[in-house]
């Protein structure tokens, strides 16, 4: 059986958009185009897809930036390298937000080899300094993708079986240099239970597609820096869990946070390598509830005793990927009854499409852009939180 990603055709062939026919006047006779509904369509398609569906809480996520010369091509403003920097900080945040106690790190590939930028870590702020630093050194010469992939498996392979394994590639350049038979290492990942997941800045080619195909992951290639963005926040999600994802208790901490200024003053563990004297240097920080380690910020991983260190939140945000909020039903505003029914439930607007999106089980009617919103960060319906507080009440 082919996949489904082969029997579509290239993009260019089968799904280009005609946006000239997409412009329209407005109820004030302005030309307005639906380019912006056709990508609302777009991301509630990807939500039909996902229905039923469970996801992982806890990820680690490896991604791999290519930093060859390649970057420095201006088809994406100013430059690849410089668009890809300022769309991952973006991208770093919301993946914090969205999988509070998952953990990320960054592998940049040039002069045909791979550098490990960051470990695997859960603090965004961390992420993002080292990023917006890395954007003042200069691209050169080719990538290495088997360097890089087989870097970031070294960590991933010892990583617990309950939790998704994962590698980002953004990759810009057109060839690869790499020491070795990179279809071994596709075998590894593989082996590994090790997903791996492509976006391309240039053009499709036949190694990637093996990659993503043989550890089931995805594989697409921009079209602009809006197509660019929504390709990269489409891997804020967790990926579905699969079978072979074992169920385990887990052991976590959650710490008290101390802000006395009569304390005495400790070295945090998550900076006794920074180059600032003062970083870290003070009475305020959580203490793990183990072996009484101090860390700036939570969720981190206790480097003393091995602990997971949370806060409540953090894990409650994290709960909506075990149980998924169901995608409501597409009903047409003719079918509904009553003036209530005439506007949307979340922001009060009054409905100007034809098709509306209802709630299965409170049946409250909500526009396309709230149950994106819902689906997308609330992660909860606003029609049954509202139910159950008046029957609590």
């Amino acid at each position: 059986m082919e996949n489904e990603d082969d029997q579509k055709g290239y993009r260019w062939e089968t799904e280009y958009e005609k946006t000239w026919e997409a412009i329209r006047e407005d109820e004030h006779g302005l030309l307005t185009s639906s380019l912006e509904e056709i990508v609302h369509k777009s991301r509630r398609k990807r939500l039909l897809e996902k229905k039923n569906l469970k996801l992982g809480m806890m990820r680690h996520l490896y991604v791999i930036l290519d930093t060859s010369e390649a970057m420095l091509t201006p088809d994406l403003k100013p430059t690849r390298y410089l668009c890809t920097i300022k769309l991952l900080e973006n991208f770093i945040e919301e993946y914090f937000d969205q999988n509070p106690i998952s953990q990320l790190g960054i592998i940049t590939t040039k002069n045909k080899r791979a550098e490990k930028l960051t470990e695997l870590a859960g603090n965004p702020r961390q992420h993002i300094t080292v990023l917006q630093n890395s954007a003042k050194t200069s691209c050169a010469s080719e990538p290495s993708l088997q360097n890089a992939l087989e870097l970031a498996a070294q960590t991933l392979r010892f990583m617990p079986t309950h939790t998704s394994r994962e590698i980002l590639i953004i990759f810009g350049s057109l060839t690869t240099c790499d020491p070795g038979d990179i279809f071994d290492t596709i075998k590894t990942l593989n082996f590994h239970n090790i997903r791996c997941s492509i976006i391309g800045l240039a053009a499709e080619l036949h190694v990637c597609r093996k990659i993503t195909k043989a550890t089931n992951g995805s594989y697409n290639v921009v079209i602009d820096d809006n197509h660019f963005r929504e390709l990269l926040f489409d891997q804020v999600s967790p990926p579905p869990a699969t079978s072979s994802t074992e169920s385990s208790l887990i052991r976590m901490g959650f710490p008290y946070h101390q802000s006395k200024s009569d304390g005495k003053p400790s070295m945090c563990m998550c900076h006794l390598d920074s180059k600032q004297a003062h970083d870290g240097f003070g009475t305020d920080g959580y203490y793990c509830p183990q072996c009484n380690s101090k860390y700036c910020e939570l969720p981190v991983e206790c480097k003393a005793c091995g602990l997971t260190l949370v806060s409540a939140p953090h894990l409650a945000r994290s709960f909506h990927h075990l149980f998924p909020l169901d995608c409501f039903n597409e009903i047409s505003v003719s079918n509904l009854d009553g003036d209530c029914a005439k506007h949307c439930y979340s922001c009060l607007t009054v409905f100007q499409e034809q098709t509306v999106y209802q709630c299965g089980v409170c049946s409250s009617v909500f526009c396309l852009e709230c149950d994106l919103f819902i689906h997308d960060s609330l992660h909860t319906c606003p029609g049954c939180s509202s139910s159950r507080k008046k029957t609590d009440e």
